[in-house]
């Protein structure tokens, strides 16, 4: 019995020494999880570490690729050795080059601070895409019939043989317009709205997919379905909207093939492929789609299928050098909604509630007659009376319409657009409208959720959702401005502003890299930024705050996830946008050019006193001048380029003499005396240091003015209560904060809101309407008091000595009656989290830090300055470097760990 005791001693003190031992896991690899068609030649590795121990530090790390992961570890791709460092992050590959649509394997070891080395991770893996365009066996084809007028979606198939075992098969797709494409009758991937939106003619992504398991032995079909989508609907205005891209329709496929013998095949698109049209009669972004049941060519995916009377395909000769992997998350489904209500209007409209703002599509089944017509009409609100309101979404039809085949129950969804909705309203149903045969689809890019937070005020937790609401509906594929009306554009002032905030609730890291490729190839020769990326809106562009996310996506992606690539890639669009805006100055000033200045900031009608909250645009432009020539200064440090960085030292010294000279007083008010004019000099350093606390001053008497409301539009609300909080008025960033009447983030809450909206009174107080041609209910911009909430609020920042939250800060600012307030965030390194309670008198305030990281904790202080650490005095934590008292904080430094501190709240 001694015996066994023993050995069970023994083989838990080994299982709990495994457990204490450092661990590697969630590998990625350009921040990818295991992609397929890859085309980075190096790409960067990163990995986090786990330990239940606190002050967990790598010193060391080797790294291990292989082509097979039987022989992984060999390494015999690539093999790092031992290297000293403590960098888990963004890992650059450094070893042969790699091959075109070869797979990879990839493991890492770590070793610690107290010396002892992880066990290897779990394989993971990568593949590369086509590296180059001789890499593309197959054609571009087009349909091989005439197009009618309302440009059926074209099918197209290809039957081929194989009686080979397979190891593995994967298919590249790429589409001028959108595809769905299916093999032996089973869809290919789980991804919408492929092959995404870029600028077409510049850069025309395409995606890989494995198909290994979708093959059989003998015949086999492929059968791919377009779409107009982006490449050739409706988009934006003018008199050609259509075919922004060009008029054709096009697939270019590949299906590549290694059997176990070594032997390989590849099934391409050529003029082999047959061509014809089915159901899908009509599909346009804004306008919706129509499926006429009777039309569908039942079986032709499948083999055996007779197209004897299918069109054989064309080849087409469009450029392959535009092609290149797909680098962002695509377009999936996620969340699906059931009926709330299911009512009558007063009007007699048949209208479904699904409860929540979305963007998507709804799914219906029906049974009905052959010919009976379904219509589907989306809306986001109803008006006064409680009838569906449209008028809202301008010219956009948001109309999806489904004709029967009849005589069995049927299951409708659109393949090729989208629409921004809460209500349907439903015509020509066969039958009673019932909840079982209606579910809400949300569509949206597939990034990883990074943050949450809570608090509690059920007001501010609304709110929250609505920013995370906006979020989603808006990032597919593109950061667009809204996701309803005849639009859906991304637009760039929009995205800068509710950038930060977007980076707390998802991971944004490669959806932005992608963008930022297409704002650096649409940008005008002349340095000048469309007003939209992809640019379908002409020759417009150079506004002050949409024009600066050239420099403030870069630089705020950099600050974020610590990549100083994306500032190598950018830095010649960041430098080419300041000196177009040096081009449109005159003795330092840039006073030219149309801007859209501080949009949709708070007005008054009939304004007799002076009420509207109008700032100088030419004042805006000299502030975003002034920031954006300092993220270029910046830029260049972090790059080593001196040169450029003090050339352009010496411009930002100017633009902020000539902005003193011009737009502020001998007394210290600025010329506009607006909150959004405090805000942004405050913010971005206009003023010297002797002048910013009486300008801190102004801005307070201003918001008291108003009756404790803000008045700041697009550019000056993200900025408002970080200044407040900055200069020592975060009692006031927290009035504003709660302010539940217009203009106010809680107003909308209060009036049902279920996302952000475009107009701070989008509907009025009386519940009419603000102007119909300018009224989103779902437009994140601003949505962007998040980024206070998540950093001021609840504390939670990186230290931008060392970014990427590498070293983190932790010092929530506590007020506004709140007495719980809480916030997660997945740096790159692991879970981030700060919570805090007022309990009893006591304060309870909970942080979590990630292995491999550092921190520095303030711990509010009311009252006794007594801290303790999980019950313990502070002195008894041998983890805890305890700094001191730094005003109402208690300051200590700390490593990765759990902490709970405690403290007496009086």
């Amino acid at each position: 019995m001694k015996k066994v005791f023993l050995l069970f001693l023994a083989l838990s003190t080994g299982i709990s020494a495994a457990l204490a031992q450092v661990q590697v896991q969630h590998l990625v690899i350009e921040n990818l999880s295991n992609p397929i068609g890859l085309d980075v030649t190096n790409p960067r590795f990163s990995w986090q570490l786990s330990s239940p121990k606190r002050n967990v530090l790598q010193t060391a790390y080797e790294i291990r690729v292989a082509n097979d992961i039987k022989t992984i570890s060999k390494g015999d791709v690539w093999n790092s050795g031992k290297i000293i460092s403590d960098q888990s992050v963004l890992v650059p590959y450094n070893g042969a080059a790699l091959g075109s649509g070869k797979k990879y394997y990839w493991q890492v070891r770590v070793w610690d601070n107290t010396g002892k080395a992880s066990a290897w991770s779990a394989p993971a893996y990568w593949q590369m895409g086509l590296l180059k365009p001789a890499d593309w066996k197959a054609s571009w084809i087009v349909p091989g019939f005439e197009e009618d007028s309302l440009r059926a979606s074209p099918l197209f198939r290809k039957e081929f043989s194989n009686n080979k075992k397979i190891r593995s098969a994967v298919a590249y797709i790429t589409a001028h317009g959108l595809y769905e494409a299916q093999i032996n009758g089973k869809r290919v991937g789980d991804a919408y709205l492929t092959p995404g939106w870029t600028s077409y003619n510049k850069r025309l992504q395409y995606q890989a997919y494995d198909v290994t398991d979708q093959l059989k032995a003998g015949n086999n079909a492929i059968g791919v379905t377009l779409g107009n989508g982006w490449y050739r609907s409706d988009l934006a205005w003018g008199k050609e909207k259509n075919n922004r891209y060009g008029k054709d329709i096009a697939l270019l496929f590949q299906l590549d093939i290694t059997f176990t013998d070594g032997t390989t095949q590849s099934i391409v698109s050529d003029e082999s492929w047959k061509s014809a049209t089915g159901a899908i009669r009509y599909s346009e972004v804004y306008h919706g789609e129509t499926i006429d049941a009777r039309q569908e060519k039942k079986g032709w995916a499948m083999a055996g299928y007779d197209d004897a009377a299918w069109s054989p395909a064309k080849r087409a000769e469009f450029s392959k050098d535009v092609l290149l992997a797909t680098y962002n998350e695509p377009v999936k489904k996620h969340e699906t909604f059931k009926p709330v209500r299911i009512f009558k209007t007063p009007a007699g409209e048949q209208v479904i509630d699904f409860g929540q703002n979305l963007v998507g599509w709804v799914v219906l089944k029906a049974k009905g007659k052959e010919g009976d017509r379904i219509t589907v009409s989306h809306a986001e609100v109803l008006d006064k009376a409680g009838n569906f309101y449209t008028e809202n979404l301008r010219v956009a039809k948001a109309q999806d319409i489904y004709i029967l085949k009849g005589n069995e129950e049927e299951t409708f969804e659109p393949h090729f657009t989208w629409h921004g909705f809460r209500f349907i309203k439903v015509e020509g149903y066969p039958g009673e409208l019932i909840p079982e045969n209606f579910t809400a689809v949300a569509l949206y890019s597939d990034m990883r959720p990074a943050g949450s937070f809570t608090s509690s005020n059920n007001l501010i937790n609304q709110l929250q959702r609505n920013i995370e609401w906006g979020l989603k509906g808006n990032f597919l594929d593109v950061p667009t401005d809204c996701p309803q009306r005849d639009e859906r554009l991304g637009w760039t002032g929009d995205a800068q502003v509710f950038f930060r905030t977007a980076t707390f609730l998802q991971d944004c890291n490669n959806f932005f890299n992608k963008w930022l490729k297409d704002l650096s190839a649409d940008q005008f020769a002349s340095g000048s930024i469309p007003h939209v990326i992809p640019n379908v809106m002409g020759n417009g562009g150079g506004s002050a705050g949409w024009g600066d996310v050239a420099t403030i996506i870069p630089w705020s992606m950099y600050i974020t996830y610590g990549d100083k690539r994306v500032l190598e890639e950018q830095f010649s669009s960041m430098k080419a946008w300041v000196d177009y805006m040096t081009s449109q100055s005159t003795n330092d000033l840039w006073n030219k050019g149309n801007h859209y200045g501080d949009w949709l900031f708070y007005s008054v009608n009939n304004d007799r006193d002076g009420r509207s909250a109008i700032t100088d645009k030419y004042f805006i432009a000299q502030c975003f001048y002034a920031h954006s020539t300092q993220l270029l200064i910046n830029a260049a440090r972090i790059l080593g380029k001196t040169e450029e960085a003090t050339k352009y030292t010496a411009l930002l010294n100017r633009i902020k003499d000539a902005f003193l000279k011009e737009y502020t007083t001998l007394n210290g008010a600025t010329t506009s005396n607006t909150q959004t004019s405090y805000v942004l000099a405050l913010h971005f350093d206009m003023l010297p240091e002797s002048m910013r606390q009486q300008a801190a001053d102004r801005l307070v008497k201003n918001i008291k003015q108003y009756n404790n409301h803000l008045s700041t539009g697009f550019l000056g609300t993200p900025y408002l209560c970080h200044v407040l909080s900055r200069f020592g008025y975060t009692d006031v960033a927290y009035t504003l904060l709660l302010q539940e009447s217009y203009p106010s983030w809680l107003y909308p809450v209060k009036m049902g809101a279920t996302t952000i909206w475009e107009r701070w009174d989008g509907i009025r107080p009386d519940s009419t309407f603000q102007t119909a041609t300018m009224n989103s209910f779902n437009h994140y911009a601003y949505g962007a008091i998040g980024d206070w909430m998540y950093r001021v609020m609840a504390g939670l920042d990186t230290d931008e000595e060392a970014v990427g939250y590498k070293k983190i800060r932790v010092q929530p600012k506590i007020g506004g009656g709140f007495t719980q307030a809480a916030a997660t965030y997945t740096t790159r390194y692991g879970k981030l989290s700060s919570a805090w309670k007022i309990e009893n008198e006591r304060l309870l305030f909970d942080v979590t830090i990630p292995a491999n990281t550092t921190a520095t904790i303030y711990i509010p202080l009311k009252g006794s300055d007594e801290v303790l650490e999980n019950g313990n005095p502070l002195s008894a934590a041998k983890e805890i470097e305890v700094v001191g008292k730094e005003k109402e904080y208690y300051v200590v430094k700390v490593g990765s760990g759990v902490y709970r501190f405690s403290a007496n709240w009086k």
